[in-house]
């Protein structure tokens, strides 16, 4: 690590306002309401793919407005057509998917199935939308909609023009926004309407990964007249329909003369129809407000759990809406009885909330540790629920779409992710235990041909070379072979991680043999190549050890969503053999100052944000900027604290934030099921787990004055910075742990959780606090 003498020297050479943050600040305002504070439409666009519409924490109902099919989220702010309501929708996701059961209130004559006929003009200007609940005036019809939602129910109030001779509702339930391969729809009684569909397909990657869903909705008045119709023929009074080529629904029809008001409740289940029926008669309550004063309330108590003072009013808006976006996924699967379908297809009972939608390759890095640390009750169900994947389907998974795995993304992102959890003290001995059998299983053989699920398909040379093979396999998006070089890192952080949890729970034996693969990324560090003026960088190896591709490091062959320049910090677990490849720990540094732009950073953070680093969301390959866009490299800018320059990472992290407003386009990549939510979240709160699975938090300058943690059924934390602010430079002076001081820029888990209060005292020049006390290797963080 540097010395002292040398970071005072490095300082010298910085120029920035001089002196401590020390003049005396009000007290920082904080909202009663922190659910005011929250724009869902932040991200509503190509790159952030959120959607602003109703859901309860971590529900299996996502009730919003769809704009435009078959693209991402369904809903783009630059649209001005609403086609209709649907009731699933995955946060930030950057491939079409869900959107099922679509509804649409119309008036008049009903003449079309094509929702481009009987979609509605809107404007921006009439949305309403809080955590919980969205309204809107179709303008087409002059009619109002309100959404709420409950876990597992989608609560709708339509409200009609006086006047109107036809008050209309159209269900779409065999066209979604994903691809769907059945389904069909049926009239029941006078005020019932059921059906189900077969999606999948995600990503375009296999056909194998298929999920079912199914919805029971029940209407507040009776049908004046219904009709269904398949594709584009519709046929009135007919209570059946099937899916044909495009479309299969419903149409339902009121007396004006009854009033001017239409309700419904929608039940939806992953297990049949009736599991829809169940969860709609178990979760509906009396009336549309009950519903959505009960779905603020319950947001109210989740933002609670993690509160900010001081600061703008604008920042605090990008905060909370980052925490409620962090906190709606992975989702329940489950009924309320119980039941779920599991990944054989089967339905199941489980004793415990059954959760789905797992988007581990992005989530394992920042997500996870917030569930866990705000929700370790939830983060055990989940992590039971993969256990369940695995004893259902036989394998575990990467990807998990409802009862389907897709495959999708590369690496080996679920063992990080267990240990993280198994590590903070979540999961019983006996799921512990069965777990590490799995995770065991996973990281030493691939799955049997017929498998749906593809694991670690790298592991046959990866297990014997300590690299994967670079292979390219004609059809296959993803895969373990055709990324080789991402892939062997991100197996060397996972297998390093369950090293821990072998040795925890007395595997010694095979905690050696995990640990062994701790520096497998030295195996792939190729040291003839240069770029920038730096020596060295990791490149994809063939089978037999040859090079393959380019050896440009800012070029992508085997690199998934990135390139070596941003993969090279992937080996976390242990800095120290990392930087001895690239010359010791001054080196790089200075790989780390041009990867950030650190010269023009520390003069306009802004500029270096929005100019220097990667721009475009999708702008993944040829490139050897730091890109905040995305996932592979987002710990990169707490490797400084271990190059003994920690308040380099605050200075980092606040030219991050510039890129993130609260605006309809303040997100500057896909959410990926809260990732890149949470990530912001850490990094304005100073508080991070750099290496997942270590439960070593690394920390720098927080962005509010006061923070409070208040963990389910865990004891309050609150973290103070004077001064605080997020639109200047500022770095850690020193710290205190109650009355300790802390000298060093890291935590542990349990070290966090019993602080009870940690104060930080704030500079705006560069300080030396940290600089010799480095957060551990992985293999040391016991």
């Amino acid at each position: 690590m540097r010395t002292r003498s040398r970071v005072f020297a490095a300082l010298a050479t910085v120029t920035v306002g001089a002196g401590l943050v020390a003049a005396p600040a009000a007290e920082a305002a904080r909202s009663a309401d922190p659910t005011t504070l929250v724009n869902t439409s932040i991200g509503n666009n190509g790159d952030g793919t959120t959607f602003p519409g109703a859901a309860a924490p971590f529900g299996m109902v996502q009730l919003s407005p769809d704009t435009q099919l078959k693209k991402y989220a369904s809903y783009d702010y630059a649209q001005d057509s609403i086609l209709g309501f649907s009731h699933t929708h995955l946060s930030g996701v950057g491939c079409q998917t869900m959107g099922n059961f679509r509804f649409m209130p119309t008036t008049g004559a009903v003449t079309s199935s094509d929702p481009a006929q009987y979609g509605s003009k809107f404007s921006h200007a009439t949305e309403k939308a809080s955590p919980g609940s969205y309204s809107v005036r179709l303008d087409k019809y002059d009619v109002q909609a309100e959404l709420s939602a409950t876990e597992r129910t989608g609560r709708h109030r339509y409200t009609y023009p006086a006047g109107a001779n036809s008050q209309n509702v159209l269900i779409e339930a065999g066209e979604s926004n994903g691809y769907t391969y059945a389904g069909d729809v049926h009239v029941v009684g006078n005020d019932t309407v059921e059906g189900w569909l077969q999606g999948g397909n995600f990503c375009w990657e296999t056909e194998k990964e298929r999920y079912k869903v199914f919805f029971s909705a029940k209407f507040d008045r009776p049908f004046a007249s219904f009709g269904t119709w398949t594709d584009d023929k519709l046929t009135p009074g007919t209570r059946d329909a099937a899916l044909g080529s495009k479309r299969a629904g419903a149409w339902l029809s009121f007396d004006p003369r009854a009033g001017k008001q239409v309700g419904a409740s929608v039940g939806v289940s992953y297990t049949g129809v009736d599991g829809a029926r169940l969860n709609r008669g178990a979760e509906t309550e009396r009336n549309f407000d009950r519903t959505k004063d009960k779905a603020n309330r319950a947001w109210r108590d989740e933002l609670n759990r993690l509160r900010v003072a001081g600061g703008s009013t604008a920042d605090q808006r990008t905060f909370y809406s980052a925490l409620y976006r962090s906190l709606l996924h992975p989702s329940i699967g489950s009924d309320v009885d119980g039941r779920y379908r599991g990944h054989d297809d089967k339905v199941h009972r489980s004793d415990s909330p059954y959760y789905q939608m797992f988007s581990l390759w992005d989530t394992y890095r920042s997500q996870n540790q917030l569930v866990a640390l705000l929700h370790p009750e939830r983060a055990a169900d989940m992590t039971k629920s993969v256990l369940k994947i695995y004893q259902d389907g036989g394998w575990l998974p990467r990807w998990a779409l409802a009862g389907g795995e897709t495959n999708v993304m590369s690496g080996d992102p679920v063992t990080p992710w267990v240990v993280d959890n198994y590590r903070r003290g979540l999961l019983d001995d006996r799921t512990a235990r069965a777990l590490f059998d799995a995770l065991w299983r996973n990281a030493n053989e691939v799955p049997a041909d017929q498998s749906k699920f593809r694991g670690r398909d790298g592991n046959p040379s990866y297990v014997k070379n300590g690299w994967i093979g670079y292979r390219d396999v004609p059809g296959y998006q993803f895969g373990d072979t055709r990324q080789a070089g991402s892939a062997s890192l991100e197996y060397g952080l996972a297998d390093c991680s369950l090293s821990l949890m072998a040795q925890g729970l007395g595997e010694r034996d095979k905690a050696k043999v995990l640990a062994s693969r701790c520096e497998n990324f030295t195996k792939l560090w190729d040291k003839s190549v240069q770029s920038k003026g730096f020596t060295g960088f990791p490149r994809s190896r063939a089978e037999d050890g040859s090079w393959v591709g380019d050896p440009d490091p800012a070029k992508s062959t085997g690199f998934h969503e990135g390139t070596p320049w941003q993969y090279q910090w992937l080996a976390q677990q242990d800095p120290k053999a990392l930087f001895g490849l690239m010359g010791g720990a001054e080196k790089a540094e200075q790989r780390l100052d041009t990867f950030f732009d650190m010269p023009l950073l520390l003069k306009d953070p802004a500029k270096a944000a929005k100019e220097s680093w990667v721009i475009g969301a999708y702008d993944y390959h040829n490139n050897f900027a730091f890109n905040p866009n995305n996932e592979p490299d987002l710990h990169a800018p707490w490797m400084y604290s271990w190059t003994g320059a920690p308040w380099k990472t605050s200075a980092v992290m606040r030219a991050a934030k510039t890129l993130f407003t609260d605006t309809p386009y303040g997100m500057p990549g896909n959410d990926d099921l809260g990732t890149i939510s949470s990530w912001l979240v850490f990094s304005m709160i100073g508080v991070f787990e750099a290496t997942p699975g270590s439960g070593v938090y690394s920390l720098s300058a927080p962005m509010f004055e006061k923070v409070e943690l208040r963990p389910e059924h865990g004891r309050k934390l609150t973290i103070e910075a004077r001064g605080a602010d997020a639109a200047k430079l500022q770095y850690v002076a020193g710290a205190k742990v109650g009355h300790r001081g802390l000298d060093r820029s890291w935590l542990t888990h349990d070290e966090l959780l019993n602080a009870h209060k940690i104060k930080f005292e704030l500079t705006d020049q560069p300080s030396t606090w940290g600089v010799n006390a480095a957060p551990p290797k992985l293999l040391d963080a016991r």
